[in-house]
């Protein structure tokens, strides 16, 4: 890199600034100083509005320039009792450096470093369905007919509002978008699945199911979202019809429609999720919506779509009664690790059709029956660290044999209904209160 160590001038809402090339090179390609350099990042000289005496005029805060500049010497994010966060927030959106200050607040996500940073309140009491992290650090709260979107900054924006439908999922396309799939009414055949603006709450689109040249009604449950810009949803139809529907991202369109092959569970599966690097889709059926857990892997590619399956018919129940209450693939391992409600983890080896579960005696932690209503235990995989919640409570492990390794636990607010991981953050829906908390790791320490 041919980085220019001259001095640069800014002349910010009358105050002037002096810092160099090399300082503004820590902005990114991406942020406005970026825009300053050529491709080989020498500075240009006429890259933005510029004054006499070679100095760069910016029309903008003074005191918010000042501290977003000492961010880019140093790394280090201070702000002054006079500065309110959101103006630096909004002035860093400005300069296209919300990414540093991110950083600069909370560190690169580590399971067994995670600290509780603050509790958010719901809008309306119990009942809440499903939390999710956006890509920038926000979230959505699901919560009977309402999406309730938040920022990164914990702002809530205008609310998605779905004519008291029940939402059953909700999903983030990228930090503008969001997809919620929600219940049919009989009565209005208006269900299915939206696309909705996460600043403003509008319906942008509305994705249809079509067969045989006819628009079909259906009620949308779990989302899940390929790298190649598919959307997929579990769907069942008037007449009971069960399958996995496939949607175009960018048009909106359907684009495949896989039914329930006799003899499986497919449509009113719990779980969906894709698998990167076998271009999968897993699709499970867990216990207590149906007596027999189902799991399977689909791939769209081939005529014949199923390509892997388990179930526990014909199993025998220990005990314990060790039935799965969710399910997750972790392709690196060739395994899909499983919970059951006393927190133990079981492996089913992806590489053996219809095989038994490997239950690990290491992460049970709990005896006895699950609480009168209870919340059932979710699992989540995040850069090889495996979650699970179990009542008020989410548990870490970590290695090859998934050892606990540490928990997080915060009292107010009752059982975890749901939890969600994205945007080095980690958020945990409690269900008596309908209380979320936000979990982060502490910055590195500067040395």
């Amino acid at each position: 890199m041919g980085i220019q160590r001259d001095r640069v001038r800014f002349n910010v809402g009358g105050r002037i600034f002096e810092t160099t090339a090399t300082t503004l090179a820590n902005a990114g390609r991406n942020s406005m100083f970026g825009a300053m350099f050529d491709e080989n990042w020498n500075l240009q000289q006429q890259s933005i509005n510029s004054g006499g005496g070679g100095e760069y005029f910016l029309d903008r805060n003074p005191d918010c320039f000042s501290v977003l500049l000492d961010l880019l010497r140093t790394q280090e994010l201070y702000l002054p009792s006079n500065i309110p966060e959101k103006l630096l927030y909004r002035e860093a959106l400005y300069y296209g450096l919300l990414d540093h200050v991110r950083l600069a607040k909370w560190g690169q996500f580590d399971g067994n470093r995670l600290g509780l940073s603050r509790s958010v309140k719901g809008q309306a009491p119990g009942d809440g369905t499903a939390i999710r992290a956006g890509p920038d650090g926000g979230c959505c709260v699901a919560h009977g007919s309402m999406v309730h979107v938040y920022d990164w900054m914990m702002e809530e924006h205008p609310p998605i509002n779905l004519d008291y439908q029940r939402v059953n999922d909700v999903g983030w396309v990228d930090s503008e978008n969001v997809v919620v799939s929600v219940c049919e009414r009989p009565s209005r055949g208006d269900g299915g699945m939206g696309l909705f603006s996460s600043s403003s709450g509008e319906l942008r689109y509305k994705f249809q199911v079509r067969h045989e040249e006819q628009t079909k009604s259906f009620t949308a449950g779990p989302l899940s979202f390929s790298s190649d810009y598919k959307i997929y949803s579990s769907c069942k139809g008037r007449s009971n019809e069960y399958g996995i529907g496939v949607w175009d991202q960018v048009s909106g369109k359907q684009v495949d429609f896989y039914y329930e092959p006799p003899g499986w569970s497919l449509g009113e599966a719990d779980k969906l999720q894709w698998l990167n690097g076998t271009n999968c889709l897993l699709v499970a059926t867990l216990f207590p919506r149906k007596d027999n857990c189902y799991i399977s892997l689909l791939d769209f590619r081939e005529k014949k779509r199923m390509v892997w399956n388990w179930s526990d018919i014909g199993a025998p129940l220990t005990i314990d009664e060790r039935r799965v209450r969710d399910a997750i693939a972790m392709e690196e391992s060739n395994s899909v690790c499983v919970v059951n409600e006393y927190e133990e983890l079981g492996f089913i080896d992806l590489r053996i059709s219809g095989g038994g579960i490997r239950w690990s005696s290491r992460s049970r932690l709990m005896k006895g029956k699950m609480p009168d209503e209870p919340c059932y235990p979710k699992l989540a995989l995040h850069e090889g660290q495996l979650f699970s919640s179990m009542d008020d409570c989410i548990s870490v492990f970590c290695g090859p044999d998934w050892v606990l390794t540490s928990r997080l636990r915060n009292s107010y607010g009752g059982s975890i209904c749901d939890f969600s991981i994205g945007g080095d953050r980690l958020f945990a829906l409690h269900s008596e209160e309908n209380v979320f908390d936000i979990w982060e790791t502490p910055p590195p320490p500067v040395i």
